[in-house]
């Protein structure tokens, strides 16, 4: 098996995804969105602490910080359990993912506002929701106070804010030149 490109350390950030298999969908209703929620924080959280995500039909996006040597195992262990249980409800059979899950180092605080801004819009960049907010399977709600989710630990985003109404024009502000500021941190022809 190939190694990691990127080696995980304790206390770092890191945005961590991955897409179907051939690009094809790993959430197929709103009950299998809500179960992969689940088995993340079943098998994942003891590891990290997220900071954003996004849960969409075809791939998934989480901004962590690492806190144990687990999260590799939880990762694992998330991708063998929602897998299997994807199968058995759809009768199919191999693999739903493509492949291991992918690592970037996210390297400075001007980086976790990009990644954290573009895992909230991804959404709306591809023509699912007109507003980030209107995406169910997304930490953007708990940013704005619209929701008391359990994952995301947003302070390390929103204190780099005023107020959630800064980060929410922050967030609304994108422009396609701002994806220069997160280069190389996504998939490399991006959903």
């Amino acid at each position: 098996m190939p190694r990691r490109e990127t080696k995980l350390a304790l206390g770092e950030h890191y945005h961590v995804y991955n897409r179907g298999n051939n690009r094809q969908p790993v959430c197929f209703e709103r009950d299998n969105y809500l179960f992969l929620l689940k088995q993340w924080r079943k098998y994942v959280t003891p590891g990290c602490q997220v900071i954003a995500y996004c849960v969409m039909p075809t791939h998934y996006h989480f901004l962590v910080h690492i806190i144990t040597d687990g999260f590799s195992h939880g990762m694992q262990l998330l991708g063998i359990s929602y897998t299997k249980a994807i199968n058995k409800q759809r009768n199919r059979v191999g693999a739903l993912f493509q492949g291991a899950f992918r690592a970037q180092h996210i390297e400075r605080d001007e980086y976790l506002l990009h990644v954290s801004r573009y895992i909230h819009l991804n959404p709306v960049l591809i023509g699912l929701v007109q507003r980030p907010e209107d995406w169910e399977f997304s930490s953007y709600r708990d940013y704005l106070g619209l929701r008391r989710g359990s994952l995301p630990v947003s302070d390390v985003v929103l204190g780099q804010f005023a107020t959630a109404d800064a980060y929410r024009t922050f967030v609304e502000s994108y422009a396609p030149a701002d994806r220069q500021d997160i280069a190389g941190l996504a998939f490399d022809n991006d959903e």
